[in-house]
């Protein structure tokens, strides 16, 4: 049970103050077990939103999940596109810009790849790593 609660209580029992000075030490009491509590909570919700902060190296939560789904429309572009082999291409993704890299057979596969990654809403960029085998 609360401290300030047994105080009220037995103050009460007591007779030694008025009924509206009973009523005054508990708001003031609630005053101050709500002011800890509204500190506590905001230090919480301050912690968690800079936890979830994007840096220059790192994503936020948000674009973390953004990244991951141009990356699976790319694969999934690369893979509907019948001259490229998407086994042999990797795709990573980092703020909108797309990473291919892997070894292809050819200088064409790597300009088709290319260009079909372009093509896809959610590439701010493409960066080219794949070789000719």
């Amino acid at each position: 049970m609360n401290a300030g609660v047994i105080v009220i209580a037995s103050l009460l029992v007591s007779g030694t103050f008025g009924f509206f000075q009973h009523i005054q030490i508990a708001l003031q009491i609630i005053m101050k077990t709500a002011n800890r509590v509204v500190s506590v909570l905001s230090a919480i919700l301050l912690a968690s939103l800079l936890g979830c902060a994007a840096t220059a190296t790192q994503q936020a939560t948000g674009e973390y999940v953004d990244d991951a789904v141009t990356t699976a429309k790319v694969k999934a572009a690369i893979f509907d596109d019948p001259t490229l082999k998407s086994a042999e291409i990797n795709v990573e993704t980092f703020k909108g810009v797309v990473q291919l890299s892997g070894f292809v057979n050819s200088k064409g596969d790597i300009n088709q790849a290319i260009q079909v990654t372009r093509a896809v809403p959610g590439v701010v960029s493409v960066k080219n790593d794949m070789r000719p085998k």
